[in-house]
């Protein structure tokens, strides 16, 4: 078994000038990224497109299924810019938001808004969080179209940082004009997942997966969850989920909205939930950060991975580590690393998911029937012949420690699957072959693969009509001969 296949979470690296150099891509593919992000909060449409065909390239030349996620802008609810680059805050100063400043012209006393809703949507005694919460302002009153705050906690703010409301309750459209001219962008890369930035409801993802189909881009939709509208109750946040193929706990905007303390609780909340509800989910923000400068990690950050797995993610995603930072290839490594010592722990292999249900279809229960199978048997791989990556998915769903191989005769759910955990894509073609013909080429790879031997018992799931979506209706377990 090669080393990828030893490690079940998911990968996935931001694309940025850091990974622009000659070989980087290359080197970051060989080290184990199975997903790329393309941020279109930066660069501009020629870079976003140059590095997509790269990436298909360089993945071709690796002999690797890796995929692509945009990841769109969303709304900018930013101040403006400062004449002189940036401001010193003093606890106690007043400091305005003027909506009417001219947007470069900020000085210690004022700065200008890209957010023109705001003074009508917040009122005396909100609070504030700029940059990320590094600087608290208190709302004191709202004159007109000056929000008139005192600084609760200072020092150094910067051009066009990010305004988020303690608790939530901006009104911000989650897609913006932007974000729309960035799906057309991203149909053109026929990106495999697109990601849409500060949902606050199913809607918001109903309509980016309108927008996209429209486009001719059928991409799996990925809700960040940073918004306090959207853990606000667990009636939402299961829309959210059931709205999306996937969701990623975005702990950025998410930990300043609802407060740090709270994040170790929801991530638990959101992956279990996503798990249960047959959806995918990522963890994202900060989870290398150092590495940008240091070759290791801090031991805070090899926990914070650690626990990410245990808790059940799909994928573990790295930002401004790959995209600015130093060491993209040893960044990529070391969490590769992590991941699959923290997937030994007996928890993560272990699980009673939908034990108490009833299914209603065919193929989920040949899925659920197979990965009990897998795991209360001698079984060394599954082979899973799928057409739109469902089956897989659902057993997916399952915490094993048994790798399950999706065959395909689709590129794209090649690469759709990419992200789910302890799935490995491989791409066959069953024009002209017969039932027998496809289960000695399913048996092949799995010993192809390493994942089988001689002697070892393997498990094969497959439909009677291949081409047929949701087909899936036969398990049969083999011995290798």
């Amino acid at each position: 078994m090669n080393n990828r296949m030893k490690r079940r979470t998911k990968i996935i690296a931001t694309l940025g000038p850091a990974t622009d150099t000659p070989g980087e891509l290359e080197r970051m593919i060989k080290a184990g990224v199975d997903v790329v992000r393309i941020n279109m909060s930066h660069g501009d449409p020629e870079d976003h497109q140059r590095r997509a065909a790269q990436t298909r390239q360089a993945a071709e030349q690796a002999g690797r299924e890796v995929a692509i996620l945009v990841d769109l802008q969303g709304p900018k609810i930013r101040i403006g810019r400062f004449k002189e680059g940036s401001v010193q805050l003093q606890v106690g100063d007043t400091f305005t938001l003027d909506n009417q400043l001219d947007l470069n012209a900020g000085n210690a006393s004022e700065v200008g808004l890209t957010y023109k809703t705001l003074p009508g949507e917040v009122t005396a005694g909100d609070t504030l969080l700029l940059d990320d919460g590094r600087i608290v302002l208190v709302v004191d009153a709202v004159s007109g179209p000056k929000v008139i705050c005192q600084v609760s906690v200072g020092g150094t703010l910067s051009n066009n940082k990010g305004i988020n409301l303690l608790g939530g309750g901006l009104s911000a459209d989650a897609l913006t004009d932007k974000d729309k001219q960035d799906i057309l962008l991203a149909a053109t890369m026929q990106a495999d997942y697109l990601a849409i930035s500060f949902p606050r409801s199913a809607e918001d993802i109903q309509l980016c997966r309108k927008l996209a189909e429209a486009a001719g881009l059928h991409a799996a939709i990925v809700s960040k969850i940073e918004r306090a509208e959207a853990v606000s109750d667990d009636q939402t946040l299961d829309a959210i989920i059931q709205a999306s193929d996937v969701v990623m706990i975005a702990r950025g905007d998410l930990g300043v909205e609802v407060g740090d303390a709270r994040l170790p609780e929801l991530q638990k909340k959101i992956i279990k939930r996503a798990r249960q509800l047959n959806r995918v989910s990522i963890t994202a923000t900060q989870m290398m950060e150092t590495m940008i400068d240091n070759p290791i990690p801090t031991r805070a950050e090899v926990f914070d991975v650690a626990n990410a797995v245990m808790d059940g993610t799909d994928a573990v995603m790295l930002s401004g580590e790959t995209a600015t930072g130093r060491f993209p290839e040893k960044v990529i490594e070391a969490m590769a690393r992590i991941c699959q010592e923290a997937e030994k722990s007996r928890t993560t292999r272990e699980s009673m998911h939908r034990i108490d249900e009833t299914f209603v279809a065919v193929d989920e229960t040949i899925a659920m029937a197979s990965m009990y199978a897998a795991n209360h048997f001698d079984i060394k791989g599954i082979a899973c012949l799928t057409e739109s990556g469902n089956t897989p998915l659902l057993m997916s769903r399952i915490s094993s420690a048994i790798p399950i191989f999706a065959l395909t005769a689709h590129k794209n759910t090649c690469r759709k699957v990419c992200i789910y955990r302890g799935v490995y894509p491989s791409y066959i073609s069953y024009t002209g072959l017969t039932d027998e013909d496809i289960r000695i080429e399913m048996i092949a790879q799995l010993t192809q693969q390493g994942l089988a031997a001689s002697g070892d018992k393997v498990l094969l799931t497959r439909g009677i009509n291949l081409g047929k979506l949701g087909g899936t209706s036969r398990l049969e377990i083999v011995t290798i001969p």
